[in-house]
C-alpha cells in the first residue's frame, strides 16, 4: 500500500478553514507531519478524538511552559548522534524524521531544524560511533532512536546494525519506533527489513523493537499484523508510552491498551510521566494522579502486564514512582546517571498538582549503601 505523508494542514479536508488558519501560528513553530493511514484512524466529528490529539496541532501548544531539552540530553552527547548517560547503554539518534510528529514529542527540537533530512549520521560519522563503542567495553546495550529508525532505508539500517553487531560486547540492539502505529506497512511490505531482523536477532544477541502505542485504537488489525511479522522474524517486542491527558489518562483506556498489547506479544514496558517539554503543558498529568490511574488499570491484568513501570525520564536518571501514602510520594532511581544515586529511594512531600520532580520537596532519602548497611 502506498502511504502518503502530509505536512500541510490544508490537505486535511475535514479541518475547517477557520481551524486551519488558527493553527497556522502553531505549525510555524512546531511542524506538522502525518500520513493518510494514521489520519484515517481519526473520527473527524469528535474534537476530543484521542488519535487527533496525538497528531493534529493545537493552539494549546503556544502556552509558554517547559523547555526543548528537559532531560538535558545535550550534556550526555559524546559525539554526533551518540548519547552515553548510563554505563551499559548508549543511545544513537540515527534519524530526524518520524512517520508522524507526536504533538507531545520530547525531542521536538529535532524537527525544528531538519528541513526534511532523514539521516543524522553519514557513513564516516558512523565509523566514529563504532569506534566509540569498541572503546567502551562496559556498553552492552545500544538503542537506536531519533526521530524514527524505521524511517531510514533498510540498507542504511543494515549498515548501522551490521556495524554494531560486529562488536562482541554488545548483547542487545534496540530499535525505538512508532512506525508500527504510524505506518505498519513499512514493516508489512519490506521483506528485506524482516530478513535483516532475522539475520541479526540471534540467541546470544537479540534485536528488540520498542514500540509506542498510546491508545488502543492504534492497535488496528494492520498494526497487529506488523507486530506479528516482527515477532516471526525473531524480534522481541515491548511497548512504552507516556500517560497523556485527554488520550489515555483513565484506567479503562490504559487497561484495554495493556491487555491488547499483551495479547499481541508486545507487553508494556514503561509508562512515562510527560516530560516538561515546550508546548506540551496540556498533555501533562500530575504524577500522583498518574500513579493512581495506572494502579487502578492493573486490576484484572496478569503479572506480565503488571511489570510495567511508571517513570520520569529526568535529567539525572529514570526515576520510578513506587508508592503513595497520605504523606509521601515515594520514588526510586531505576537508572541513574550518577552511580551514587543507583537505587536511591526518596520520600517526597505530597503535591497533588506536581508534574515533575522539581515540583516536590524531598523530605527523606536513602541511598542504596545506607539501606544495605541496615540489612
Amino acid at each position: 500500500m502506498s502511504i502518503k505523508y502530509i505536512t500541510d494542514l490544508s490537505k486535511i479536508e475535514w479541518l475547517s478553514e477557520d481551524e486551519r488558519k488558527r493553527l497556522e501560528r502553531v505549525v510555524e513553530i512546531f511542524p506538522f507531519r502525518a500520513n493518510d493511514y494514521y489520519l484515517s484512524l481519526i473520527d473527524p466529528s469528535d474534537p476530543n478524538d484521542p488519535i487527533r490529539k496525538i497528531v493534529i496541532p493545537s493552539e494549546e501548544e503556544l502556552v509558554d511552559w517547559g523547555s526543548l531539552d528537559p532531560s538535558d540530553e545535550k550534556s550526555y552527547t559524546k559525539i554526533k548522534g551518540l548519547e552515553h548517560k548510563y554505563p551499559d547503554t548508549v543511545l544513537l539518534l540515527v534519524s530526524q524524521v518520524c512517520g508522524g510528529i507526536c504533538r507531545y514529542c520530547f525531542r521536538k527540537r529535532l524537527f525544528l531544524k531538519t528541513g526534511g533530512q532523514v539521516e543524522v549520521l553519514t557513513s564516516e560519522e558512523l565509523q566514529q560511533v563504532f569506534s566509540y563503542l569498541r572503546e567502551h567495553p562496559e556498553v552492552t546495550d545500544v538503542l537506536l532512536s531519533g526521530g524514527d529508525p524505521l524511517m531510514l532505508s533498510t540498507p542504511k539500517l543494515r549498515e548501522i546494525i551490521e556495524g554494531i553487531a560486529e562488536i562482541p560486547h554488545i548483547k542487545v540492539i534496540r530499535i525505538g519506533s512508532k512506525m508500527p502505529a504510524y505506518n505498519p506497512f513499512r514493516i508489512l511490505e519490506d521483506d528485506e527489513l524482516l530478513k535483516l531482523i532475522e539475520e541479526f536477532s540471534k540467541p546470544n544477541r537479540r534485536i528488540y523493537v520498542i514500540t509506542q502505542f498510546n491508545h488502543p485504537r492504534e492497535l488496528t488489525e494492520t498494526a497487529i499484523s506488523a507486530l506479528d511479522k516482527l515477532l516471526k522474524a525473531g524480534a522481541i517486542l515491548s511497548n512504552q508510552s507516556p500517560i497523556l491527558r485527554g488520550i489515555n489518562d483513565n484506567p479503562e483506556t490504559l487497561r484495554e491498551l495493556m491487555l491488547r498489547l499483551e495479547g499481541a506479544g508486545d507487553p508494556p514496558y514503561y509508562f512515562f510521566i510527560n516530560r516538561p517539554v515546550l508546548g506540551t503543558r496540556h498533555f501533562s498529568v500530575p504524577i500522583e494522579r498518574a500513579y493512581l490511574i495506572l494502579e487502578e488499570a492493573k486490576k484484572g491484568l496478569s503479572g506480565l502486564a503488571r511489570r510495567v513501570k511508571l517513570a520520569m525520564s529526568h535529567k539525572t536518571g529514570k526515576i520510578e514512582v513506587i508508592g503513595l501514602t497520605n504523606e509521601y510520594l515515594i520514588v526510586r532511581y531505576h537508572r541513574a546517571a550518577n552511580p551514587n544515586d543507583h537505587g536511591k529511594v526518596m520520600f517526597l512531600e505530597r503535591n497533588p498538582q506536581g508534574l515533575w520532580l522539581e515540583d516536590f520537596k524531598v523530605v527523606k532519602e536513602y541511598s542504596l549503601g545506607e539501606l544495605e548497611a541496615k540489612v
